[in-house]
Order: structure tokens, then sequence, then C-alpha cells
């Protein structure tokens, strides 16, 4: 009986120190998540307008565009980003944002897939692992970023797979990410990243009508890299945010968790010392009474 009180008392304090580690970090995961959270909320409503006038000028322009980052060309050869985090204990983060990059794959570009002619982009460390050990054709070069995650190198990542697609190197470039909602939930989308999507317009609906200045295929030249740079970001700011959300949400439910065994453990510890109390006394009375028979 003593044996057991003292592996439930071991249980016990082994519970409560890992019950103080996810405290802390759900602390610092909450302090993280809103500093990401900022930097997102901040950027986001400009990253969607600068998209919606860059998918209008391509939907709406008369004739051929000047710019190779527009050219729909037969898909031979795809480059997928894949956004995850560097670090886990994030709950199922990590592992659908990879599911989400199989599903792209298999429902999309099997075909391409089979011939080899799929590359990956990994940015993040549990990405980088998963499809490197797993036999996927991977680009090692960005899986690194958040160790500086900075604008300029973002702009890196994001010029690899537009010069990609303009030399011919890649056909079409997609990015699979979380797109952040609150702290307790994760939109996991994938996103055509080139070439640049064009809008269907309705019937009777008003063509976006644009003035240039100076010639339009000058300035657009000039604008469509930096737009492009600035969706990439984007994505990536948005995933940071899920990212210590995830992580956040994770810790405080482990926290719960651990609280709901304690109190388990707890009821049981006072059982079982009641039962070893109750033994005690019973020998106590029983060696009294032979002794006074």
């Amino acid at each position: 009986m003593s044996g057991q009180l003292k592996e439930v008392r071991n249980r016990i304090k082994s519970i409560q120190s890992g019950q103080q580690i996810t405290k802390a970090m759900k602390m610092v995961s909450a302090a993280k998540l809103k500093r990401a959270q900022d930097a997102i909320t901040l950027m986001r409503p400009y990253a969607v307008k600068l998209q919606e006038m860059l998918q209008n000028i391509v939907s709406n322009s008369e004739g051929n565009i000047n710019t190779p980052l527009a050219a729909q060309r037969e898909i031979e050869k795809v480059l997928i980003v894949v956004i995850t985090s560097d670090r886990g204990l994030c709950g199922a983060f990590n592992s659908n944002l990879i599911k989400a990059a199989k599903r792209v794959i298999r429902d999309k570009y099997a075909e391409q897939f089979e011939k080899g002619n799929v590359e990956l982009l990994p940015i993040g460390k549990k990405g980088y692992e998963h499809f490197l050990n797993n036999g996927y054709k991977v680009n090692d070069k960005f899986w690194n970023m958040f160790g500086n995650l900075t604008f300029d190198h973002v702009k890196e990542a994001s010029s690899l797979a537009m010069e990609g697609f303009i030399d011919g190197t890649y056909d079409a470039v997609e990015i699979v990410y979380s797109e952040f909602k609150n702290a307790a939930v994760q939109e996991y989308v994938n996103e055509q990243f080139l070439p640049i999507a064009k809008v269907e317009n309705e019937e009777d609906s008003l063509k976006a009508d644009f003035i240039f200045e100076p010639q339009k295929d000058v300035l657009i030249a000039e604008l469509m890299p930096k737009i492009l740079n600035t969706q990439f970001f984007k994505a990536i700011l948005d995933n940071h945010a899920s990212e210590h959300g995830a992580r956040m949400t994770a810790m405080d439910k482990a926290t719960e968790n651990a609280s709901e065994l304690l109190r388990n453990l707890k009821i049981s510890y006072n059982r079982a010392r009641q039962a070893a109390i109750t033994t005690e006394l019973t020998e106590i009375v029983s060696g009294a009474a032979a002794l006074a028979g």
C-alpha cells in the first residue's frame, strides 16, 4: 500500500511540473500572438486591395499584358510553397498543413507528380523534415526563414518563385498556408501565386477603369513583382500568427487536461490513504485484542 501511495505522489508531482510548463508556454504564445496578430491585421487590408487591383488589371486589360508573370501555359512543372512552423507543441497545426499540401498534389497535380515534376519549397522546419524524409522533391533554400522573418528575406523566396516561372522552370506556383482568423480558428488554404489568376466578370458588372501614368506596360512591369512580394509576405505573416494561436490553444487544453488528471489522481490518493489508515487501525486493534486475550 505504501508503494502505491508513493507512486501516486510521484505522478502528481510530475503532472504539476508539466502543468507549470504548459502554463508558461501558453503565456509566451499569447505574447507572441499579440505581436503577430497586430502585424497581419495591419497588413491584410493593404495586401488584399493590392491583390484585387492586380487581378482586375490582368482580367480587364485588352489584349495580352506585356508581362511574363501573367502568362498562361500548359502546366508541366509545378512549385508548391508549403508554410509550416519550426517548432511543434501546436496541436494538429503542422500535420493539417502537410495534409493540405498533399491534397493539392493529389487533386490538381497528380499527373505531374507521377512524372517527378512537382517540387516543394517548404518554409518551416516541420514541413521541410517531413517532405525530405518521405522522398519528395524538396528545395531546401528557405526552410529556416522564421529565424530571420523580414520582408527582404521573404522577398528572396518570392523572387525565386517568380524567376523560376519566368524562365520556364515552373509553369505554376501555389502557396499552402494557414489563414489567421482568431486565436482558436485557422483556415488551411491554398492560393495560386503564379500565373496571376484572372477574375471572371459578370455580364452586368462594371469593369474597373484604371488610369495609368506612365505607360501601362511600364507601370505593370514595375508593380507586379512588388505586389506579388507583398502577397507572399502576407501568407507567411498569416501562417506565423496562426502558429502562435494554435500553440496557445494547445497549451491551454493541455493545462486543462492536467488539472483534470490531478483531480482524479488526488481522489485516488485520498482513497488509497484512507484504505491504508483503515488497514493500520485494524491491525492495531487486532493486536491489542490478541494481547488482552
